[in-house]
């Protein structure tokens, strides 16, 4: 489902400046400074439009449905279904893993589902509540001859939550081009820009806390020194608790941060958020990234959306000197 999930960032994303920054870190705009603009400062990253993807969604599942639905038949009961889905390769068991959790274990996580070395502990621990093959077959009688009509909207439910991550990875690519593009005679940028391994930071901050990742480095070209780190994240919709856990998620990373500075005085590493998409707009989340950058992390914390970055990450700000806000 690869090229199916590749989406081109919107024609107003086309249109960031690709400037010199050179701009003074005393004159460069705070994100206080956008609270009367702060709505038209967001990126958006296309997204298909329902049901124009269904042709192709339905090409890319079919197989995991059929192979499904052939399975339940083959097997006794749950437990040997989900042994049996185990043991096909790659793309077809995580979509029958799918599968099986929508059909039979609503209960089990899919990160759980992923390994084959828990498949025993699943079945001991939570077999009981399977939903049982018989029932299974009973729902393939009850729509019979007219199966698409059970799968199609299960099969848009899985597209729809699969490609959730692919506009974080295209908000990470626009940046990283900007940034080298911008910033790339000084610095150098290095993190995954789509799927992959983040930057384990204790493996390039010796004693930074173990088993804090983050997106990406942002190193000087002509010492190597780590000048910052960062993190991207492209919000469609949010609210809520789960508006309260980035909140507060970002504090954390604040505070390790500022710890690590204070442990190392000669350090000045600042942190950078690049939040976008239309959720940052919702609730209180402007208010709280302004807290975020006055309060929490004043001097060393950035938060940016795309559009703003002409205007505020710059040479003079990465290089400037914030250690009186430890």
């Amino acid at each position: 489902m690869t090229n199916l999930m590749q989406y081109p960032a919107a024609a107003e994303t086309k249109h960031i400046q690709l400037s010199s920054n050179t701009e003074s870190s005393s004159t460069m705009k705070s994100l206080r400074d956008y609270e009367n603009s702060f709505w038209s400062q967001i990126t958006f990253v296309d997204s298909p439009f329902y049901p124009d993807y269904m042709e192709a969604v339905e090409i890319a599942y079919k197989e995991a449905f059929d192979s499904f639905w052939e399975l339940v038949t083959e097997t006794e009961d749950a437990a040997t279904l989900l042994r049996r889905i185990m043991k096909e390769k790659g793309g077809l068991r995580m979509n029958l893993l799918k599968l099986f959790r929508r059909f039979v274990s609503p209960d089990t996580s899919v990160e759980m589902l992923k390994k084959v070395s828990n498949t025993e502990n699943i079945i001991r621990e939570y077999g009981y509540r399977f939903r049982s093959t018989a029932d299974l077959v009973e729902i393939q009688e009850r729509y019979k001859g007219k199966m698409r009509e059970l799968e199609l909207p299960l099969m848009a439910v899985l597209f729809e939550t699969q490609n959730r991550g692919q506009s974080g990875y295209r908000l990470t690519d626009m940046f990283f081009e900007w940034f080298e593009n911008n910033l790339g005679d000084e610095f150098t940028i290095e993190g995954p820009r789509g799927a992959g391994r983040d930057v384990e930071l204790s493996s390039i901050l010796p004693g930074f806390d173990k088993g804090t990742p983050t997106d990406f480095v942002i190193r000087s070209r002509d010492n190597k020194e780590v000048v910052a780190i960062g993190y991207a994240r492209y919000d469609s919709d949010r609210g809520g608790s789960q508006e309260d856990d980035r909140i507060s998620g970002n504090r954390d990373k604040i505070t390790k941060l500022r710890n690590y500075r204070q442990a190392n005085p000669d350090s000045d590493i600042k942190i950078i958020f690049l939040n976008d998409g239309p959720g940052i707009v919702l609730g209180s989340m402007y208010k709280d990234y302004v807290d975020l950058e006055e309060v929490y992390g004043p001097g060393f914390t950035m938060v940016t959306t795309l559009k703003m970055l002409d205007d505020r990450l710059t040479s003079s700000w990465l290089t400037s000197d914030s250690t009186g806000n430890q």
